[in-house]
């Protein structure tokens, strides 16, 4: 019973603080002014031309991200798996770095640096008479995006790499293949599934993203428009909901194609790559052009971070290649203005991490422990948050939840800090479940088993034994739903009612709206990054710590 209880507890928060205001967005954009079903307002989007437009432009933008991402990480990984390359963990280690700073926090530094009249194009202009538009339009989001989500088919495309049995490229070139047609033939084939995993990330993160487009004043794609719809328009105009439910369908379509294009086809190999890959020696020429090539993406890769930390400490920057003079002021105006921000973001990231990481654990027993019928449903209706856009799902809150007030606090929900918790727990719950569904499935039951057959109950054998033994998994999970949670952008936008209550993210965007303000963003940014940065470390310190001994866990008497 109690099994029971616990499995319709989780199935009720997910009902209310997924399902419902998922349900409301759809409800609103297929309802009619009578409460039927309509799809005039959809007939309605595609006559507007700017929507027809910004439809177009966030899959033109997702589409050439995923391209540039590709560009960047597929020789990346291929150079540091394949070849005997010097410092290739170093190379492998600084390309995941990208991923600690919000593209959003970095896209107004990369403007500085490679806008019409930021350093690089004043360098190229004064060298050969000619600027390249890095940063125009569309164009410096694709930049942006591609430069900071590409990591994602990196990390991915190493692991796949690494897992082919290197007998199959040797029988290959005994055969007479070499380089890129060894590459196309035999290496990338096999890998296929790590790419397309990758790959399927990247277009779902770039076309559901809110805050680049925003901070760059690039508003004619999805996310924004959806934005500006219910903010300025209101709550109850259908086009910002029709929208809503076009970025969902994308998303689910893009992630059920990423499954869809590899089913059929066999990636096995009789073993993994281990000792069998044999790593290829590059002659001094190749090893010039590699390390150049390397040196060169490794630069774009740290430019925002470069970018962002020179734009904090700056005087002023402007039409100039590197700042006019230096200054602590910047951070001294954060910590007096925005000290608030800051603890805000720790307690409101602090507290969805600690429900994500309560209901991961309690969602992976139920899976991997128990029969309950329909257990499953709980593992796919948790995970079906990736697919979930951030501005949606504010936006479902605004209209399931609008007219409900706290009782204790005397406010409307969605005007409260609690909105926020449970919007970032909703959204980052995958990750946590992920982390302990993982570290649970390396637990034998016959722990389990001993403990219940010396007498313990099943309540002390969790309490005493598998918890306990889940403690690392539990704790990377608790990171890494933190330290996401941390830069979300999306949906505090649109949740925050005020700059009391907002956490770090709202504040760096308030900031880079205005040229004054874009030095304390800037700094507001670095903290953002410092605490991204150690909790990234943390979480990689507890995942490779996560196998915990059965030493660790304390005696069930």
């Amino acid at each position: 019973m109690i099994l029971v209880a616990v499995a319709l507890a989780i199935a009720a928060f997910l009902a209310v603080f997924l399902a419902a205001p998922v349900a409301s967005v759809f409800h609103a954009a297929f309802s009619s002014g009578a409460g039927g079903f309509t799809l005039a307002h959809f007939e309605t989007f595609f006559q507007i031309s700017l929507m027809r437009e910004s439809f177009w432009n966030s899959l033109y933008v997702a589409g050439l991200s995923v391209v540039f991402a590709s560009l960047i990480a597929v020789p990346l990984a291929y150079f540091t798996v394949r070849y005997r390359f010097r410092g290739a963990l170093v190379i492998q280690t600084l390309g995941v770095l990208p991923l600690i700073m919000p593209p959003f926090v970095g896209a107004v530094a990369m403007q500085l640096l490679f806008g019409r009249s930021g350093s690089v194009n004043l360098l190229l202009n004064d060298a050969f008479g000619f600027a390249v538009p890095f940063m125009d339009g569309l164009n410096g989001v694709i930049f942006v995006e591609s430069l900071h989500y590409f990591p994602f088919i990196l990390l991915n495309l190493v692991v796949s790499l690494r897992n082919i049995d290197g007998a199959m490229e040797e029988s290959a070139q005994n055969l007479g293949a070499s380089g890129f047609r060894l590459f196309r033939r035999i290496v990338f084939p096999l890998a296929l599934p790590g790419y397309v995993a990758g790959a399927s990330l990247v277009f779902v993160k770039v076309f559901d993203d809110l805050g680049t487009p925003l901070v760059l004043g690039t508003t004619n794609m999805l996310a924004p428009q959806a934005y500006l719809r219910i903010t300025s328009v209101g709550i109850e105009d259908p086009i910002g909901y029709v929208i809503s439910v076009v970025m969902v369908v994308f998303s689910v379509a893009a992630l059920w194609a990423s499954a869809r294009i590899l089913k059929g086809r066999d990636f096995a190999t009789l073993q993994r790559g281990g000792s069998s890959l044999q790593r290829r020696a590059l002659s001094p020429r190749q090893q010039l052009a590699a390390y150049f090539w390397v040196g060169l993406v490794l630069l774009l890769v740290l430019s925002p971070h470069i970018g962002i930390l020179l734009m904090s400490f700056s005087r002023v920057w402007s039409f100039s290649v590197l700042p006019e003079g230096f200054t602590l002021a910047h951070y001294a105006t954060v910590f007096a203005q925005s000290s608030g921000m800051i603890a805000n973001t720790l307690v409101y990231c602090g507290a969805a991490a600690l429900i994500d990481v309560v209901l991961g654990a309690a969602i992976a027993y139920l899976i991997l422990r128990t029969r309950l019928p329909g257990r499953q449903l709980l593992d796919l209706a948790a995970s079906s948050a990736l697919a979930i856009p951030g501005v949606v799902l504010a936006i479902g809150y605004l209209r399931a939840f609008r007219g409900l007030e706290l009782p204790l606090m005397q406010t409307a929900f969605t005007a409260s800090a609690l909105a926020l918790v449970m919007a970032y727990a909703v959204r980052r719950l995958p990750y946590a479940l992920r982390s302990c569904m993982a570290v649970l499935a390396q637990l034998h039951v016959s722990l389990e088993e001993a403990a219940e057959n010396l007498g313990a109950s099943k309540a002390r054998t969790v309490r005493r034994i598998v918890v306990p033994l889940m403690a690392g998994g539990i704790l990377a999970g608790f990171v890494t739903s933190f330290i996401t949670a941390a830069v979300e952008l999306s949906a505090t936008i649109v949740l925050s009612s005020s700059a009391s209550q907002a956490p770090m993210s709202y504040g760096i965007y308030l900031y880079m709206q205005s040229i004054a303000g874009r030095g304390p963003g800037a700094a507001l940014g670095v903290i953002a990054v410092v605490i991204v940065g150690v909790g990234t470390y943390a979480s990689h310190w507890l995942l490779e710590r996560r196998s915990v001994p059965v030493a660790a866990a304390r005696p069930i008497a």
